[in-house]
């Protein structure tokens, strides 16, 4: 329990500076966006309510799509630039519809005075009407405040740090200190936040210069102090970099070092447990090494290949069956070495993406169930299924159930009338064992498949892929003098009882990703010897 605190606390800097960053200036140019609108809107009857309900439509888009959709509009950008985007657009809408509403409700008495005086249309603007109408304005912005900071903690899964990587990581390695830490520091943000936004209200409506100036002070500071640490270590670790590269002789190739001393390397890694322990892995590899590692954990599936591939990241571990099917969107069953030669000459012909080997492991979908209720039902293969289709139901992460294999797998045993429910995968494994579903798509090497007594569901007619662990470098990230080498000794030394065991340290016994990683690592040190 101390270690894990001590882990969240050390966290907490980058997390949190993530947060601030991404919040703040995401309101900052929200409001930037929505004032000349709102006064726009306020004062057109012809477009005023097609602005308005252009902001409201983009509200109504779920905030998890939004933030996914900025990623492929971008470009394939993760990270600050698809969260900041969708984070402002989520920004604009209260601030806007109450700038309308503030300076409609103005009473027109004061306008007209205003008028009577000689007041020109921008001074009326200026000095009368949005002075009075800044209480309703600011009560916007401490609207769009809490939406905003909420919404950040859903930006993990497109690679922006913020809060939300305390609760995601939390959640699928089940440290629920992680996802409690993630939910206070969020609230406690917001509330704050929200409280410094209302003294500026108050002292509109008071106008109250000083208690303004002492809200803006505080934000300011709230804003300096949170990002500070991230800063520093930032410009630590660039002063490194320089300094090693000072440092370096200079000539020709021959001249340059064999390791990774000083290279900075982006390690990629997707959602789930096993790829946290993989992801340490290599990372310790690295530093070892000399490498100065970044992780970048929680992205989604394609959009972690995609971050691959525009060099943002420089590796990460994939499935051959999960390429196959989701990327280069092929059905057909292919032998398992066959495979695996197809789909890196194709990685490296469409994408330049090196593969650098398999780790040795395959970590596949199947179905499982209890195996007492796969008895007392005499279910033993996928086909089997069939005959209780209208009775039984599946649960999956939401992902499953839109990939490629989960069609072919329905298709092929004629599952479409099995009911299904998309969950978390970190709640998967307790549905089955707890009786709330009858079935789920399992991932062959979770250490939870033994502890719950599950048993897998033989596929005889192998429409499952094969889904063997690779090593993926980016067209970058091959380059890198002496990463094909550091990572060379990790190929073919990971067996699937040996990831199974690394998996249930984490999700079972209680163990951090990092402390099972470094099991990982002494067993394939001890291999290596």
């Amino acid at each position: 329990m101390t270690a894990n605190l001590q882990e969240r606390l050390a966290e907490l800097p980058a997390y949190l500076g993530g947060h601030l960053l991404l919040s703040l200036s995401a309101l900052f140019i929200g409001i930037l966006i929505s004032l000349p609108l709102g006064i726009y809107a306020a004062r057109s009857e012809r477009l005023g309510g097609t602005i308005v309900n252009v902001a409201a439509l983009i509200q109504t888009i779920p905030s998890m799509a939004l933030l996914a959709l900025m990623v492929p509009i971008l470009g394939g950008t993760i990270g600050f630039g698809p969260a900041f985007v969708a984070l402002t657009l989520y920004s604009i809408l209260p601030v806007l519809r109450n700038t309308v509403t503030g300076l409609q409700e103005v009473d027109p008495d004061m306008t007209e005075a205003a008028r009577g005086v000689g007041m020109t249309d921008r001074q009326r603007l200026w000095q009368v009407e949005l002075p009075l109408a800044a209480p309703v304005i600011i009560a916007g912005v401490r609207t769009a405040t809490v939406w905003v900071v909420g919404i950040a903690t859903l930006s993990t899964p497109v690679g922006a740090e913020s809060l939300g990587n305390y609760i995601f990581s939390g959640l699928q390695t089940r440290n629920w200190l992680s996802v409690i830490f993630g939910c206070v520091f969020a609230a406690l943000l917001a509330i704050i936040l929200d409280q410094l936004v209302r003294l500026l209200e108050k002292s509109a409506q008071d106008r109250n210069r000083r208690l303004g100036v002492m809200a803006g002070a505080g934000l300011i500071i709230i804003f300096v102090g949170g990002i500070a640490p991230s800063l520093i270590e930032t410009f630590t670790r660039q002063q490194a970099v320089a300094s090693f590269s000072s440092q370096r002789p200079s000539g020709g190739p021959g001249t340059q070092p064999a390791g990774l001393q000083g290279q900075t390397v982006r390690v990629g890694a997707k959602t789930f447990t096993e790829q946290f322990i993989l992801a340490d892995v290599i990372a310790t590899r690295l530093q070892e090494d000399g490498a100065i590692v970044e992780n970048l954990q929680n992205l989604g599936s394609t959009i972690v290949f995609d971050a691959l591939r525009n060099n943002t990241i420089d590796v990460y571990v994939d499935y051959t069956g999960t390429i196959w099917a989701t990327i280069m969107g092929r059905e057909d069953p292919v032998e398992r070495t066959a495979m695996f030669i197809e789909m890196a000459a194709y990685l490296r012909k469409e994408h330049n993406i090196l593969t650098l080997g398999r780790l040795g492991f395959e970590n596949a979908y199947g179905f499982a169930m209890r195996r007492d209720r796969a008895e007392e039902l005499g279910i033993r293969s996928i086909s089997d299924l069939q005959t209780h289709g209208n009775s039984l139901v599946i649960g999956g992460d939401p992902e499953f159930f839109g990939r490629n294999e989960w069609i072919r797998v329905r298709d092929a045993y004629g599952l479409n009338a099995l009911g299904t429910r998309s969950m978390d995968s970190t709640f998967m494994y307790g549905a089955v064992r707890d009786r709330n579903v009858d079935v789920i798509t399992a991932y062959t090497t979770d250490g939870r498949i033994t502890a719950f007594d599950l048993v897998i569901l033989s596929d005889e007619r192998q429409a499952f892929p094969p889904y063997d662990a690779i090593v993926l470098l980016s067209p970058d990230g091959a380059k890198i003098p002496g990463l094909i080498k550091s990572l060379t000794p990790l190929l073919n030394k990971i067996s699937d009882t040996l990831m199974r065991e690394a998996n249930k340290h984490v999700d079972l016994d209680g163990r951090t990703p990092k402390q099972a990683a470094a099991f990982l690592s002494s067993k394939i040190s001890q291999q290596t010897d």
